[in-house]
């Protein structure tokens, strides 16, 4: 079984995989793939959710999530992804919404978007026994301020995220998520820390990758730019649940032998 310990000390080794799961048939297949870690992504809202965003997912949106692909993961490591305005507005409660997850939905490991307002928090949590895997560049639960640009692409923005990496590690986080950063600024930060990077958009010189699982098999109506798609399980639903209504519409099924006749209950009546 796969510990944050271990993850933390393959920074500059064997490329880390990790993928988001937010049901437990989906976390038991990416588990059985052998992937290092599974996220919980607030990615949820988009991607399972129907929201239009990240920002309207809940704490026991996640938690509940969260228990799903735990009682469905034996190896690889979970991290619970705190939603929008679970963490920074006060500290106690930030603490106890992150410890929930360890607590409450078995979660391996939280991870923050982070900034500034993160770094001490960070430094609690990891003085509480929560491991934090924090989260710099794109954070989409900053759109309304960002959107889903590109960042750090002057050297203003790159020193900043460098910086507050530097900042992350100092204060305890495990490993760190850059998304949709420049490759060199990811390659100069992943250079710069003891702890692993784990790029989405970022370039091939991060420690490991991360993709959005809906992505990875074709589930949704576009693709980012950055991510790759693997599969089309889309069309194969399309096509196995055309195949039922068409069934069922026709009287093929269900088939005698899809059902069962009791003798004794022939005359009822």
């Amino acid at each position: 079984m796969t510990t944050v310990r271990d993850v933390r000390s393959m920074a500059g080794r064997d490329p880390i995989t990790m993928l988001t799961a937010y049901d437990a048939p989906t976390a038991a297949l990416v588990d059985a793939a052998g992937v290092d870690l599974i996220l919980v992504g607030d990615s949820m809202g988009n991607a399972t959710l129907g929201y239009d965003s990240t920002l309207p997912v809940t704490v026991d949106e996640v938690k509940s999530r969260t228990a799903a692909v735990t009682r469905a993961t034996n190896d690889a490591v979970v991290v619970a992804d705190m939603p929008f305005l679970s963490i920074g507005v006060d500290e106690a409660q930030s603490i106890e919404h992150c410890g929930r997850m360890l607590k409450e939905a078995d979660a391996d490991a939280v991870k923050l978007e982070c900034g500034p307002h993160t770094v001490e928090l960070t430094k609690r949590l990891a003085q509480l026994g929560i491991p934090v895997m924090a989260h710099l560049g794109l954070t989409p639960q900053q759109v309304k301020q960002t959107g889903y640009l590109r960042q750090g692409t002057s050297k203003e923005q790159a020193q900043e995220i460098l910086d507050l990496a530097r900042a992350h590690e100092e204060a305890g986080a495990f490993s760190l998520v850059l998304e949709h950063v420049p490759a060199n600024l990811a390659a100069q930060v992943t250079e710069a820390l003891t702890i692993p990077t784990i790029g989405i958009g970022a370039g091939g010189d991060c420690d490991g990758q991360v993709l959005v699982v809906n992505d990875v098999l074709g589930l949704g109506e576009r693709v980012p730019p950055f991510a790759k798609q693997f599969g089309d399980v889309q069309s194969a639903m399309e096509e196995a649940i055309d195949g039922y209504v068409d069934a069922v519409e026709s009287g093929e099924f269900p088939a005698d032998e899809h059902s069962h006749v009791e003798a004794d209950l022939d005359e009822l009546y």
